[in-house]
């Protein structure tokens, strides 16, 4: 099974922290890989974080090991875990961040990471990214077992959930972030194509959907800041240069965007921003 380190942080790259946090893994474990989810989550933002990382694992190879630091109660009362559902195991504060990926399992192992064999020797106030969650993630890769590595924790903190309510006609969301081309992505998901223009919305564990909705993408209306835009696209190029255009995301969830331009600057629209999605 892979034991491959995905790292997803707000630390960004003009700073040592990735590269120090890569070190300490590689000298537990000189033969762990490495891959780099992102750094670019915006400081302390651990709602997009814990989106991010839902949005994604599941496109990782089974035993991977998902290292989120996100962690703006570093020092704090918060918890240091390490969960092991499904087939991935998850590293990091117990503030939330963990929390979407995890309502897609049942059953999760989760541990504090207590045990000092598995830390660096000096624990500083500010940085348990390198002293604590790095050193577990590479022990754990390793082979180490997660039960070697602390106490049970019989539960773990949630972040809040994006709003997402779903009835017959209507479906209401949020955006949760502008991603680097000003694509907003929203918490209405996630949908997969089916034959001729047909999307189906599918029902996951957790979410306000017992059985698939299908959906006719043609007459769907996606409204956001007082702008509305008529049907689901497949592809950027079936709106003109320049126009707003709805599709689905890679990841199966609604996205607003703009033909080669910034949804985010051309509606003015930030995260929070409520989205209704019209049915009919």
């Amino acid at each position: 099974m892979d034991r491959s380190i995905a790292l997803l942080t707000d630390f960004g790259l003009s700073d040592p922290y990735v590269g120090v946090m890569k070190a300490v893994m590689a000298r537990i474990n000189p033969a762990v890989r490495l891959i780099d989810l992102t750094h670019a989550i915006p400081a302390q933002n651990v709602r997009q974080a814990a989106f991010t990382l839902l949005r994604t694992y599941r496109y990782f190879a089974p035993g991977t090991i998902f290292l989120v630091v996100v962690d703006p109660g570093v020092g704090g009362a918060r918890k240091a875990i390490a969960v092991q559902v499904g087939d991935y195991i998850f590293v990091g504060p117990d503030n939330g961040v963990l929390s979407y990926a995890l309502s897609e399992f049942e059953n999760p192992t989760v541990v504090e990471l207590t045990n000092p064999d598995y830390q660096l020797e000096a624990i500083s106030n500010t940085f348990h990214g390198r002293d604590i969650f790095a050193p577990a993630a590479a022990h754990l890769s390793a082979g180490v077992p997660i039960s070697a590595f602390g106490p049970p924790v019989e539960r773990i903190a949630q972040q809040l959930n994006p709003n997402l309510k779903i009835n017959a006609d209507q479906i209401t969301g949020q955006v949760i972030y502008a991603d680097h081309f000003g694509n907003l992505i929203t918490s209405i998901g996630e949908f997969q194509w089916r034959d001729g223009n047909r999307l189906e919305l599918l029902p996951r564990l957790g979410r306000p959907l017992v059985s698939p909705m299908v959906l006719a993408a043609d007459t769907l209306s996606i409204t956001v800041n007082d702008q509305t835009v008529t049907g689901v696209r497949r592809i950027y190029g079936e709106a003109k240069k320049g126009d707003v255009v709805a599709l689905v995301d890679s990841g199966g969830y609604l996205e607003i965007a703009v033909n080669q331009g910034s949804a985010a600057i051309h509606l003015q629209v930030s995260a929070g921003a409520p989205v209704v999605l019209q049915i009919g």
